[in-house]
């Protein structure tokens, strides 16, 4: 009977193959040529993954060398399949106008034992070495994977979350579009807190909000370069970029306002509005910044904090034709520009995208 199933699949008359198949698979499940054929069934009738599990579980099991052979064509059929698929979705996807917009896709931290699985699907999705592929899968935080055309970053979002890899893509648009005011200090707090801040022209205003309307809370640090003199191991004199200081920075997120409060520690006017500081002690920058975030806390205790923004840092600082086009709403005196600011608002704008995709009713 296995050469009149054969004979069906030749003559491409798979009813009558499926009809065939069903007998046998009762007579004989074992029978590595119906379970090939089932395999082909899978294939030819659009259910892939299951095709692609039959093929592999005979790879594994049998030594019949045309059944290998079969096998492994099979899986190649599949893949081209898969890729040409891909392309004509990404083609189609492409005739919107809106899916050709910059975005970003970010993957999202995996569980350990979930990563053997997942670094398999990974490579197979994004065509990836198997090894390379489970070193791109953070264990924590966020990992910038690839910048594009947010409509094909969509499509391979999709076929990530099918797998069961965690991720989201957003655009640059879309985090253009939220609200960056750059905190001077806090005018007063009752009734309701009220800061004086900047917006995107430069232009001063004050800005009152309830303590509830901010839902995250962003805390990082950013370096401070500076060119000194230090010897090389020759001992020669050599000018070099080091990292002198860093300064703080605390985004408070309002998604009902789709806002974000920018505080950052050189720009915070300490000796106007509200004094946090405690009298006895000497105030300093430092000191004073401490006091303001300790504030800051006991006031928002519901809201989610997040601080791992370096570690994002390092994935996103070499994306220069991305960063180059994302405004910081940052203003620091550096002797040069650095990346490492439009970076912060990439991590702050996608935090707020991720958890407030859209302002809340």
């Amino acid at each position: 009977m296995i050469d009149r199933v054969a004979a069906a699949f030749e003559s491409k008359d798979y009813r009558e193959a499926a009809r065939l198949l069903k007998q046998l698979v009762k007579e004989s499940p074992e029978n590595p040529w119906v379970q090939f054929y089932v395999a082909r069934l899978h294939e030819v009738t659009g259910k892939s993954e299951a095709a692609e599990k039959k093929y592999r579980q005979l790879l594994r099991s049998t030594t019949i060398a045309k059944i290998m052979a079969g096998s492994r064509q099979g899986l190649q059929r599949l893949e081209q399949n898969e890729k040409q698929r891909r392309k004509e979705a990404i083609v189609q996807a492409k005739i919107d106008p809106n899916n050709t917009q910059l975005g970003v896709l970010i993957l999202e931290p995996i569980d350990s034992e979930a990563k053997t699985q997942a670094a398999k699907d990974f490579a197979r999705i994004m065509n990836l070495d198997p090894y390379k592929a489970r070193l791109l899968l953070p264990s924590r935080g966020w990992r910038l994977y690839r910048t594009g055309a947010i409509g094909e970053l969509r499509l391979y979002a999709q076929e990530l979350l099918s797998a069961n890899i965690p991720n989201f893509c957003a655009t640059l648009a879309d985090i253009q579009k939220i609200n960056v005011f750059r905190v001077s200090h806090f005018q007063s707090l009752s009734p309701q807190p009220t800061i004086v801040c900047y917006n995107d022209q430069n232009q001063m205003g004050s800005f009152g909000f309830k303590w509830s309307e901010v839902r995250q809370v962003i805390q990082a640090r950013l370096p401070i370069f500076e060119e000194v003199v230090d010897h090389d191991f020759l001992k020669r004199l050599e000018r070099k970029v080091k990292t002198q200081d860093y300064s703080q920075f605390c985004d408070l997120h309002l998604p009902g306002r789709r806002s974000i409060l920018r505080i950052y520690d050189s720009a915070y006017e300490f000796q106007q509005g509200i004094d946090f500081s405690a009298q006895a002690e000497m105030a300093t920058n430092r000191r004073n910044w401490n006091r303001l975030i300790e504030f800051l806390n006991s006031q928002l205790p519901h809201a989610k904090l997040l601080s791992d923004f370096t570690q994002f840092a390092e994935t996103a600082l070499d994306r220069t034709e991305l960063l180059d086009r994302l405004p910081s709403h940052i203003e620091l005196l550096r002797r040069a520009d650095s990346h490492w600011d439009p970076a912060f608002q990439l991590y702050s704008g996608l935090v707020f995208l991720r958890y407030f995709p859209s302002s809340p009713t």
